[in-house]
């Protein structure tokens, strides 16, 4: 079965081993009631593929829910779609009924439920962090903007907050260092609140633990390792994790003429904001015991 997921409306294709349509198309609102209903005439335990985009989590929670052996397409490796003459969604789901039939589907992987949960505090806690270093820049071309020097190193310690307390501004100017003063602070408050909620979360994790023992990482970035990598043993060497993280050089090679270009960039950013190449490559040397729970060895 291939499924066309889209926020109003989705579309279901039902196909048989030979590749030959079994009845005709579906579509229902996008509901998990509705998704349900249409399931009733697929049989015991359907596979069923759909692509990863919008919003994919219920529709993957409700078919496993229902028994169902859910395949999750990967959107790059089917992006060839889009160049067909002919391109709708019930074109899509039987596309994506087609793949899985041949085994050629280009699958993504589908974190367990209790993964992706902590990947939302993880993600929404680095987004909050983006917005707080988008105010602080925000300040300091205010200041530039009206020739105020800043000598120390971080103008947000307590030298910083000093100066910022004494600057006489013109009203304008002065209203909007004000506004990204409040919302720095608010912001942080609600940064300080999801570390703790994470460290909660990851408390008696042991990978948690054991990340931390390499040099440069933390507690934010323990978590981010512990919520994008999900379980290392999916992994069978480094070199396969360093290329899930997305920091293997782009290939393309043809007769006598090879070109490496930049990294892929192919999965989430969250490990690629900091140089951390050298150290999801150490990571994935690590014995994965340490993650299921057993002593921490370091094999580097």
């Amino acid at each position: 079965m291939g499924i066309d997921l889209h926020r109003r409306r989705t579309v279901l294709v039902r196909m048989g081993a030979d590749g030959q349509r079994l009845g005709s198309m579906d579509r229902f609102p996008s509901t998990p009631e509705a998704l349900r209903a249409a399931m009733t005439a697929a049989g015991p335990e359907p596979r069923v593929v759909l692509e990863a985009t919008y919003g994919w989590y219920w529709a993957v929670e409700t078919l496993q829910e229902l028994g169902a052996e859910v395949h999750l397409a990967h959107p790059l490796g089917i992006k060839g779609f889009s160049y067909r003459r002919v391109k709708n969604d019930e074109r899509d789901a039987a596309d994506l009924a087609d793949l899985l039939r041949m085994g050629r589907l280009p699958e993504a992987h589908i974190a367990p439920a209790p993964t992706r949960a902590l990947r939302e505090l993880v993600r929404y806690r680095a987004k909050l962090s983006r917005w707080r270093a988008s105010a602080k820049s925000s300040v300091h071309a205010v200041l530039a903007k009206r020739g105020v020097a800043v000598g120390m190193s971080d103008l947000f310690c307590v030298e910083g907050t000093a100066l910022l307390d004494q600057l006489s501004l013109e009203p304008a100017y002065a209203a909007r260092v004000s506004s990204l003063r409040d919302l720095i602070a608010m912001l942080g408050t609600e940064i300080t609140g999801f570390d703790f909620v994470i460290a909660q979360v990851l408390a008696g994790h042991p990978g948690y633990r054991a990340i931390q023992r390499i040099s440069g990482i933390g507690p934010v970035f323990a978590s981010i390792f512990v919520a994008e990598i999900g379980d290392p043993a999916r992994f069978a060497t480094a070199d396969k994790l360093t290329s899930g993280a997305g920091l293997t050089p782009r290939h393309r090679e043809s007769d006598a003429t090879v070109h490496r270009g930049r990294i892929t960039k192919m999965e989430c950013g969250g490990r690629r904001r900091r140089p951390v190449r050298p150290t999801v490559s150490r990571l994935g040397r690590l014995s994965c015991r340490w993650w299921a729970g057993s002593t921490f060895i370091d094999r580097s």
